[in-house]
């Protein structure tokens, strides 16, 4: 009777061992369940990025860009592994690193001429580099390796084609404060009171509600940092915030689209309660090239 009454003991969770573990278990998915992410740490992560960007803007505001070239190599070397791991995709890693890194310090002297020819001369490399491969999988791969050379350090460049200007650094923080207003204002409104998904076969958690709060977070913090960053108008502001709201929302969606095809969660770990750095850097990267047209348009370069 005492072997029987220990095992339905234990498949009860009597077990104080068990017991502790189901508890912590428990707690774990609270604090995650609604947020999908670790929160604490989530917060911490963003909290200590942001920081050593604002820093870096107004300290020597050039570093912004090694900070863009940083996050450039790690995301190259993150989406490679991804990729492959996932689907055995073999992307021209070094030509990309390597050019990538070359796209962004040319645009500090040379701007948009030198990103342009630096990324040609990654494309061209990256078809020389996968030739001793042979035929099999050819333009999957080579278009694979393309495809990233363009959608990050590409469009990472023109974030740091913002810094060189001598509003550099405002230029730079309203790109920045535009994006996290509409991550922060679309993830309250989301958690709070969102029920109808925009893309269910993309982004489930995705809804209208918390894009709504994206564009109403956004239209405000473009207007305030517009205006008091780089002495816009109001109305410029309002315009950048809300175009940037919709293009990085786009871009959120199409990171979400790749994970869906590839069958992953995240592209990596390297940062606690976000993912991996391409996670992060999803809808930051199509909102630097609409910072950069914008800003060109609305707040000429002085």
């Amino acid at each position: 009777m005492t072997t029987v009454r220990s095992d339905e003991a234990a498949e009860e969770g009597d077990d104080p061992e068990s017991s502790a573990e189901q508890t912590g278990s428990a707690r774990q998915r609270d604090r995650t369940s609604r947020a999908g992410r670790d929160l604490p740490a989530a917060i911490g992560v963003g909290v200590a990025l942001g920081a050593a960007i604002v820093v870096a803007l107004f300290t020597v505001r050039f570093v912004f860009i090694g900070i863009i070239a940083a996050a450039v190599a790690l995301g190259t070397v993150e989406f490679g592994r991804a990729v492959r791991a996932a689907a055995g995709f073999r992307v021209a890693l070094v030509p990309v690193l390597l050019g990538g890194q070359a796209m962004i310090w040319l645009s500090w002297p040379y701007g948009l001429r030198g990103v342009l020819i630096a990324f040609v001369l990654t494309a061209l490399t990256c078809l020389l580099w996968r030739l001793p491969g042979g035929a099999e999988n050819y333009l999957r791969d080579v278009g694979l390796s393309v495809f990233l050379a363009a959608y990050l350090p590409l469009f990472a460049s023109f974030a740091a084609m913002l810094v060189p200007a001598s509003d550099g650094t405002g230029r730079a923080l309203a790109f920045m404060i535009g994006v996290v207003a509409s991550d922060t204002g679309g993830y309250v409104a989301g958690i709070l009171g969102g029920k109808h998904p925009m893309a269910p076969s993309i982004s489930p958690k995705k809804t209208w509600e918390g894009f709504s709060g994206s564009m109403l977070a956004g239209v405000l913090a473009g207007a305030l940092a517009l205006h008091f960053l780089l002495g816009a108008q109001y109305w410029h502001g309002v315009v950048f915030g809300a175009v940037i709201v919709i293009v990085a929302s786009i871009g959120d969606l199409f990171e979400s689209l790749v994970k869906r095809d590839l069958g992953i969660k995240d592209m990596g770990n390297l940062l606690p309660g976000h993912g991996g750095m391409m996670d992060r850097l999803d809808s930051l990267l199509p909102a630097a090239v609409a910072s950069w047209l914008l800003l060109a348009v609305l707040v000429p370069v002085p």
